[in-house]
């Protein structure tokens, strides 16, 4: 009687742990997340070809006559702003596509989705490059849309026709293949002078930036991030089911066009800016469901949109610190985010043999 005692003692203190937990989840985990996001891009100021001390970042960031502030403000912190900003496009596309396809693999680089909007990206800068046009930022955004929207469609109609994850998902890497094979053979048609550029492109990357284009990236980023947390509600019911969804009264065929939209215009504007970059939309919606031990898109829309920034914020400093030559920021986050995607069909296949 005294052991069974002290075993409920035991399993009531875990339960009010338990709870207690569950209570201080959502404050604690977003103020991790912004304490990860500020001191990440804090290192990132310090940390260069040029280190710099916390008080000459911040004299350089307050004095405009000051010597560093050309390096700190043009140089690094014109990288950090981007790196935030397309990052969180990146895993709240992810989040999108998961929920659209209800399968927790989908993204835009798994796809093949980024590499639809390489393909008419190439084109475009090919075509333009050889007329001595400059692409301007909308023009970039608007070919890269077209990509991801093509290869969007064609990743759609596999979807109707196989009902496995893992055929879907091999179906998305074939599609990207077959674009990044396309892209590569259209290269070798360009000039030498450009095909430098449109290399250094593809590689996925964060420097070069201007302030002129995170202008545009801004104005394109935070109303998609908006759009998308107010369609919270009809994501949640759209989670438990579509039958549920119109139930509730959600037009399923124009939220569908509107959450393919947007995940689109997240997709695309981080294929514009910084080239295609992988793994980031599927494995940070992976990591917040983790941290936050929940599904309800107003949790997670936020969160993915903050955990995507503060994964990229760490992969370019790595990209770029971790080696004497600058690395592909695709690289890096293959490196973190491969991983988790494979432990992610592991899990779901052990729960599909159950």
């Amino acid at each position: 009687m005294k052991r069974n005692g002290r075993f409920d003692r035991i399993r009531a203190g875990v339960g009010r742990i338990g709870r207690y937990l569950d209570a201080v989840r959502l404050p604690l985990g977003f103020s991790l997340l912004s304490v990860a996001l500020v001191a990440f891009a804090f290192w990132n100021l310090v940390v260069g070809s040029t280190a710099l001390s916390v008080s000459e970042v911040f004299d350089a960031l307050f004095d405009p006559m000051n010597a560093n502030r050309a390096v700190v403000v043009d140089v690094r912190l014109v990288r950090i702003v981007p790196a935030i900003l397309l990052g969180g496009a990146l895993a709240l596309s992810g989040f999108l596509l998961q929920t659209f396809f209800a399968n927790p693999i989908a993204g835009p680089f798994i796809l093949g989705i980024s590499s639809g909007a390489k393909l008419v990206m190439t084109v475009a800068m090919i075509v333009f490059f050889s007329q001595g046009i400059a692409l301007h930022s909308v023009s970039l955004i608007l070919a890269s849309f077209l990509g991801a929207m093509i290869s969007m469609g064609f990743v759609l109609a596999i979807s109707y026709k196989v009902k496995r994850m893992s055929m879907l998902v091999i179906c998305g890497v074939m599609i990207g293949y077959i674009c990044s094979a396309v892209t590569e053979l259209i290269v070798q048609f360009a000039d030498e002078s450009h095909i430098i550029k449109l290399h250094d492109w593809a590689m996925g990357s964060f420097a070069n930036m201007k302030w002129e284009n995170v202008a545009v990236m801004t104005a394109v980023v935070l109303p998609a991030l908006v759009c998308a947390f107010l369609m919270s509600k009809p994501i949640g019911a759209y989670q438990l089911g579509e039958v549920y969804a119109q139930n509730m009264g959600v037009n399923i065929k124009a939220f569908r066009i509107a959450l393919i939209v947007l995940s689109g215009v997240l997709s695309a504007c981080v294929t514009a800016f910084a080239g295609p970059i992988s793994f980031v939309g599927v494995a940070v919606p992976h990591l917040m469901r983790r941290l936050f031990k929940t599904e309800k898109p107003i949790v997670m829309i936020p969160a993915c949109f903050l955990g995507g920034a503060v994964f990229c914020l760490f992969c370019d400093l790595l990209a770029r610190t971790i080696v004497s030559s600058e690395l592909s920021i695709s690289s890096v986050t293959a490196v973190f985010g491969a991983p988790i995607v494979i432990l992610v069909m592991l899990k779901r296949q052990r729960e599909g043999a159950r």
